[in-house]
């Protein structure tokens, strides 16, 4: 569960990712009538999942057809559900297979036991699933029963904009535990930029390289504040390691803000002479705000200072910090905060906490 220190926005769900029923799979295979219908569906869908899946990323269609060396315009075709009808074809013959797309067109060979594993895991449960993450990412499934790090292992996420630099120093200044930036952490372990890394390599290299970093970091031992790169949601191995191993803290902010931060920090990437920035960069926080909501809290950094942003991450973890944590932990963080708390924790400390006012930042 996740708690925020402002009332939470409205959540854009998961795209449904199958259309087609079982029926409709069917007619399509055999080309029955209503074929056509489903077809469009099918399109549209697409579309939707290609445009989802770039705003994860950060990408404008500009960037997208630089990289894959297809025209914007097709691009923006593909996204309108005006794809090729060589699509249609394809889910045909997966169709009259009887065989999911993604199998016919996976990357890499497929495991042998991988459509019954993909049946597990459909009919699993949560606890199940989790489970089997853990295991994945090398934590123990019940390493940490109230379903998160301890308060004294910090990860802020967000996008490039919301605060997360300056604020994970301000507390790493206030409690006296060690700041890292990933993207620092993986530039120095690999000597490379991260702009010439994701040049080298792409984004599927540069997250490679993300994990084998975070991986090392998780490894060190003691307290941290972590601050990561806004796209880490949109790798599932390495935001499940993160989310495992960290108390992750969403730091939000609205899309102007995150605009004039960005640019007053000279960074235009990736919006760099695009009429359409603004539009994009609501794409992509649309796309990732599910990602981050899984956060443990959320703060909203918007017309605040930074000074109270970072009191409402102090008594955040404060409240968290009722029970549960280690006493280390609680006198550290209590003694950068004289106000009471404002907040009653059950057993794990998922509970709600009041935004702070201005006279309570006074």
């Amino acid at each position: 569960m996740s708690r925020s220190i402002t009332p939470e926005s409205k959540l854009v769900g998961p795209i449904d990712v199958d259309v087609a029923t079982q029926k409709g799979a069917a007619a399509i295979a055999t080309g029955e009538t209503g074929g056509e219908e489903l077809h469009n569906a099918y399109l549209v869908e697409l579309g939707q999942r290609v445009r989802q899946m770039r705003a994860m990323r950060g990408m404008s269609r500009k960037v997208l057809s630089q990289v894959s060396s297809i025209s914007e315009r097709y691009i923006a075709q593909l996204e309108s559900g005006l794809g090729n009808v060589s699509v249609i074809l394809l889910r045909r013959v997966a169709a009259a297979i009887g065989v999911p797309i993604e199998d016919l067109v996976a990357e890499q060979p497929l495991p042998k036991d991988w459509a019954a594993i993909r049946s597990l895991l459909r009919g699993a449960g949560q606890d199940q699933i989790d489970q089997v993450k853990a295991m994945f990412t090398g934590e123990a499934a019940d390493r940490r029963p109230c379903g998160g790090a301890t308060v004294d292992r910090i990860a802020l996420i967000g996008l490039r904009g919301a605060g997360k630099s300056t604020l994970g120093r301000m507390a790493s200044e206030a409690l006296n535990w060690p700041f890292i930036e990933l993207n620092r952490a993986i530039e120095e372990e690999h000597g490379l930029a991260i702009n010439e890394i994701l040049s080298l390599y792409g984004h599927e290299g540069y997250h490679r390289l993300e994990f084998a970093t975070l991986r090392k970091v998780v490894a060190r031992p003691g307290p941290m504040i972590l601050a990561t790169g806004g796209g880490i949601v949109s790798e599932a191995m390495n935001f499940e390691l993160l989310l495992s191993s960290f108390f992750a803290i969403w730091l939000k902010a609205s899309p102007a803000e995150h605009m004039s931060r960005v640019r007053n920090q000279g960074d235009f990437r990736p919006m760099a002479n695009d009429d359409a920035a603004m539009a994009e960069l609501v794409a992509i926080l649309t796309s990732r705000e599910p990602a981050y909501a899984r956060a443990r809290l959320t703060i909203d950094t918007s017309g605040v200072t930074p000074e109270t942003s970072l009191r409402q991450l102090l008594l955040g973890l404060q409240s968290f910090c009722i029970s549960g944590c280690f006493w280390q932990t609680r006198a550290a963080i209590g003694d950068k905060i004289s106000a009471p708390r404002r907040a009653a924790a059950t057993d794990c400390g998922q509970v709600a906490a009041r935004p702070i006012t201005s006279s309570q930042n006074s």
